[in-house]
């Protein structure tokens, strides 16, 4: 039998999440075609304003399949402390990016794409936000729904 650290509170998991959010560079992002193909990517990202903010080649599927459905689904963390988003997204030219955004995409990530032309920025803003380490935080994982975080 596993011995569990107690659940958080919801505050906590809060907190606990947008930490995760602003420290990690690694996210797995999920895409669907307009045919329902599923496509699973890692990718770098910035937690930007409130958004995730990120970038790929616009000729790959993740940036093609935004433009139909305008959905993602990223995870980031790993099994045991996991944070999953679902939302609304968006391909955004690099010369559309807030400099201050892209600046801090850059610093954070050590990678400056603004200069290539085949980059585009993915911008996902989380319409719900999970978050989880063990099977005793599967009740109240929900912190965010429609948009609004849960008090």
């Amino acid at each position: 039998m596993t011995n569990f650290a107690p659940a958080r509170s919801r505050t906590q998991r809060r907190q606990d999440a947008l930490d995760r959010l602003a420290g990690d560079r690694d996210a797995w992002v999920a895409t669907a075609s307009a045919h329902g193909v599923p496509t699973l990517v890692p990718l770098w990202f910035l937690w930007d304003r409130g958004t995730l903010l990120m970038c790929t080649r616009r000729d790959t599927a993740t940036a093609r399949n935004l433009t139909p459905r305008g959905e993602a689904v990223v995870t980031v963390g790993h099994a045991t402390d996991v944070v999953h988003i679902a939302g609304s997204a968006e391909t955004v030219e690099s010369d559309a990016v807030a400099p201050a955004s892209a600046d801090a995409f850059s610093a954070k990530l050590g990678w400056d794409p603004r200069g290539s032309a085949h980059g585009v920025f993915l911008r996902i803003t989380p319409r719900t936000v999970k978050a989880w380490r063990e099977e005793n935080e599967q009740r109240g994982r929900l912190l965010m729904r429609d948009g609004r975080w849960l008090d």
